[in-house]
């Protein structure tokens, strides 16, 4: 799943090539995706991009006052092309597009396919998500997102206030949009590997000296996540995260600070990864498939 290093290396990368032009018509390949009818999409033909930003995961693409918001989930992604097919993209069959945006052409591009991007998802659990608003606020995954943990505001004094008095486990809480806007599975299992805390800590509990090593491991560990995705086409980015990661997807394989083998804990639908030596005291954590911890 995106998170907010991508997702910002997203918005930066359609900033540039959107910003400015106008949008030709939007085509819909797939129902599902849009979450919202009025204003139709067809309501941002003939308008011009004003901006591209991100939120939390969201993308918010702002077209002359109205806003394209899409989320693009587990298995959605955002595919940009100089020249776009020439046939209408249709709804419906095995096409992977759910969404295609067309921008208008200009004097130096070919009118029959001028660029644009299309919104894919792949797979069966078809999650991805499209608003048209006139507001971003009127998303609910917007309006409820926490603050952003790359905020200029978002100091180590905001974070402990966010922890204090917190029963969730440290894991659950960095996941949780509605405290902390962006961070995701992957990051979240990075961010607790380079503070050394275990994913079963109780936020609230934690003592001082752990939540100022968290929140550094948090800013840093995004920062540069961030610059390692920044300039990179949107078709290599999730090679670029996979390549940075230390032990999240890779269980079986050494730690990259201790040698230790690198765990991993089991969910329905989602497993995370740390190392027992770094962040447990050498304690195994028990697939949760199985509902307890290993004394």
């Amino acid at each position: 799943m995106p998170e907010l290093p991508e997702v910002e290396a997203l918005a930066t990368f359609l900033r540039e090539r959107l910003v400015g032009r106008v949008v030709a018509r939007v085509e819909v390949g797939a129902l599902n995706v849009l979450k919202t009818y009025d204003p139709p999409p067809s309501a941002l033909g003939g308008l011009l991009v004003a901006g591209v930003v991100r939120r939390g995961k969201w993308l918010d693409v702002d077209v002359d006052g109205l806003h394209l918001a899409v989320h693009l989930s587990r298995a959605g992604w955002v595919r940009w092309s100089d020249a776009l097919p020439a046939a209408p993209l249709r709804p419906g069959g095995k096409n992977p597009v759910a969404l295609r945006v067309r921008l208008a052409p200009e004097d130096d591009e070919d009118p029959h396919r001028p660029p644009g991007f299309d919104l894919t998802e792949a797979g069966t659990q078809k999650r991805l998500a499209v608003h048209v608003v006139r507001d971003p606020a009127q998303v609910p995954g917007i309006a409820t997102l926490g603050p952003d943990p790359l905020d200029d505001a978002f100091d180590e004094a905001a974070f402990a206030a966010l922890l204090a008095g917190s029963r969730q486990q440290v894991k659950g809480l960095l996941r949780d949009q509605s405290v902390l806007a962006g961070v995701g599975n992957a990051y979240s299992d990075e961010v607790l590997h380079v503070a050394r805390l275990s994913p079963y800590a109780i936020a609230g509990r934690l003592p001082a000296p752990d939540v100022e090593r968290l929140y550094d491991a948090l800013r840093t560990t995004l920062l540069d996540a961030v610059a390692a995705a920044s300039g990179k086409p949107a078709k290599e980015l999730k090679d670029a995260k996979r390549a940075g990661l230390r032990v999240h997807g890779r269980a079986g394989l050494p730690c990259p600070v201790c040698g230790d083998t690198v765990r991993e804990v089991s969910f329905a639908d989602r497993s995370m990864q740390y190392c027992a030596t770094c962040q447990t005291g050498g304690k195994v954590l028990a697939d949760r498939r199985l509902s307890r911890l290993l004394k």
